[in-house]
């Protein structure tokens, strides 16, 4: 359903880097780029996330509430992608783990520019 995402940035060639460096982690990477935006994904026809300054010529700015689910395959790579992106500079929001019992593995993290996203797997649940 959802086709992409964008995520404002007010210093555009720090925030391509931090993307560059967390999404290839899990072999994701630029599929464009302007002076303004930075897009990524594996193909055109797949949800893709975007990285850009506002159009609008104003600061970029945090949504409350609003967060950007990547989705991954493993434990190992949340764990990955959590861990780079503090590595990073960018802020810890919740340690990788279980949440609750369905199987939903997921760390969160904000960007550099206090964007929060969150990078999950479904695991199959433990039996009780």
């Amino acid at each position: 359903m959802i086709a992409y995402a964008t995520l404002g940035s007010n210093d555009l060639p720090k925030a391509t880097e931090f993307y560059d460096a967390i999404l290839g982690e899990v072999g994701i990477g630029q599929m464009w780029s302007t002076d303004g935006f930075v897009g990524y994904g594996h193909a055109m026809d797949q949800p893709m996330l975007g990285v850009c300054k506002p159009n609008d010529g104003r600061a970029a700015s945090v949504g409350n509430g609003t967060m950007i689910a990547l989705a991954l395959q493993a434990p190992e790579q949340v764990q990955k992608v959590h861990a780079k992106a503090l590595a990073l500079g960018g802020q810890d929001e919740g340690a990788p783990g279980l949440r609750g019992e369905s199987g939903f593995y997921c760390g969160y993290f904000r960007d550099l520019d206090g964007n929060k996203l969150n990078a999950f797997c479904m695991v199959t649940p433990a039996k009780g």
